[in-house]
């Protein structure tokens, strides 16, 4: 008892009263993130769109994501962190009800649209109020934290709206609007606007760092990178269909919406009681070895899904690519902080970021045209075999890679590749943490 009552004081001791705040905020928030999770049932069984249909309406979600992740991130700097949150939520939730009752495919396009604009603006404001506020000896735990937080209001919520879907879908937008809300009015009432009036050295620094047009060409031209994000953008495209096209598959097998929620939870449960241990698990193994292996993992979990016609089959194939996540996490998070020059960490995490935001945009639409013309068996042998095409282009890239982070890391130095997982320094560490894994919904602070 005394050992459990110390890990529990160094996980949770010594953070800000403001950071719980965010925390609870995090949490009640995720407890009522219904809609994206039963979106896809919802346009097809209650609307009665089609499979292509929904997925351009999660797609849309994706590209107001996009634009929403843009315009919040250029205001939390300009207007500042506090209001820009406020509004992004306030607009959820508006947003969220209209969506709700919108009835017409075009109405439901547009409010899918802004609705993902709203909900992704509130993600940098929230993301630099929590680098705010807690100090950087603590910003990986808090993270860390505000991670598992999420994935257990995840799992919670995919059970709840199961539930709630049986009383009437629309009940689904009115309690997400509501927690929404709720998170607002924890930040209006509790956290104050946490940006820091920039000093003269400040703004004398930021004026001398490399022009936008010349990081841009920086970027573009370092093959290294935009490989690893294309590769990112790949595993995105198969992981992201558990969000639009498996709700539908499993309705066609004659599972109800609860069944599918309860199925979808066990990916969430997993994380939480398995995440802590995956970091010792690969540690000293080759971040490429890691990374395909990971690729194979969630490419056969998504793959099985061809043949699954009971809850136990696709709870099985859930689990199987929840463990292929969990592997691919933390080594792509490291990696990608590693591929970053300190100089351009910001501008890299967010090109990074970009490839989540494709996915979002493209994956439901290739989803739904997929498996309206070429089958429900084909989309998910599709994403096998992405999978497995993605794992080959890890282990022929690595080494690339590899060399690219050791030149980082010591700069004029002999090149010694470094292929085991080791834990980021405190910068990289936070870039890592803050960097966003994946689009807003399910699993994203909004």
């Amino acid at each position: 008892m005394r050992t459990v009552r110390g890990w529990f004081r160094e996980t949770t001791g010594g953070l800000p009263r403001t950071f719980w705040y965010l925390w609870t905020g995090t949490l009640i928030n995720r407890l009522g993130s219904f809609v994206l999770v039963f979106l896809a049932i919802y346009l097809t069984q209650a609307r009665h769109f089609s499979a292509a249909q929904a997925g351009l309406v999660i797609g849309l979600w994706g590209v107001g994501g996009a634009v929403g992740t843009t315009v919040g991130g250029t205001l939390v700097d300009r207007w500042g962190r506090r209001p820009t949150l406020l509004t992004a939520h306030l607009g959820a939730a508006t947003m969220m009800l209209s969506l709700g009752f919108a009835r017409p495919l075009w109405a439901v396009a547009v409010g899918a649209l802004l609705l993902g604009t709203f909900a992704e603006a509130a993600r940098p404001a929230f993301g630099a109020m929590m680098i705010d506020v807690v100090p950087e000896r603590d910003r990986l735990r808090a993270f860390s934290l505000n991670y598992w937080a999420i994935n257990l209001g995840f799992a919670c919520a995919a059970v709840l709206a199961g539930l709630a879907a049986e009383a009437g879908y629309l009940l689904l937008f009115v309690v997400d609007a509501a927690t929404t809300l709720a998170t607002a009015l924890i930040i209006f009432v509790k956290v104050g606007e946490t940006r820091r009036a920039p000093t003269t050295s400040a703004v004398k620094g930021a004026t001398s760092g490399p022009p936008r047009v010349g990081a841009l060409r920086t970027i573009a031209a370092d093959r290294v990178f935009l490989g690893f994000v294309v590769l990112n953008l790949f595993g995105a495209l198969v992981f992201l269909q558990h969000i639009s096209m498996l709700p539908i598959a499993m309705g066609d097998a004659g599972l109800s919406p609860a069944t599918y929620g309860s199925v979808i939870a066990l990916n969430g449960v997993l994380i939480v009681a398995g995440q802590l241990f995956v970091p010792r698990l690969i540690r000293g193994r080759s971040r490429s070895h890691v990374l395909a292996l990971a690729s194979v993992v969630m490419g056969v979990g998504f793959g099985l899904t061809a043949f699954a016609d009971a809850a136990w089959f696709f709870g099985l194939t859930v689990l199987i690519w929840t463990l292929g996540e969990m592997l691919n996490s933390p080594s792509n998070a490291t990696l990608i902080a590693e591929l970053s020059p300190a100089e351009l960490r910001g501008r890299y995490q967010g090109v990074f970021s970009l490839s989540w935001q494709v996915a979002g945009a493209v994956a439901p639409v290739l989803g739904g045209v997929v498996r309206e013309h070429a089958g429900n068996g084909a989309l998910w042998l599709g994403c096998a075999a992405i999978g497995m095409a993605t794992a080959l282009a890890h282990l022929l890239s690595g080494p690339a890679r590899e060399r690219r982070a050791a030149r980082l890391r010591h700069p004029g130095a002999p090149v010694v590749p470094v292929t085991a997982v080791q834990p980021p320094p405190p910068q990289s560490a936070e870039a890592a943490a803050t960097a966003p894994a994946e689009p807003v919904g399910a699993r994203t602070p909004a």
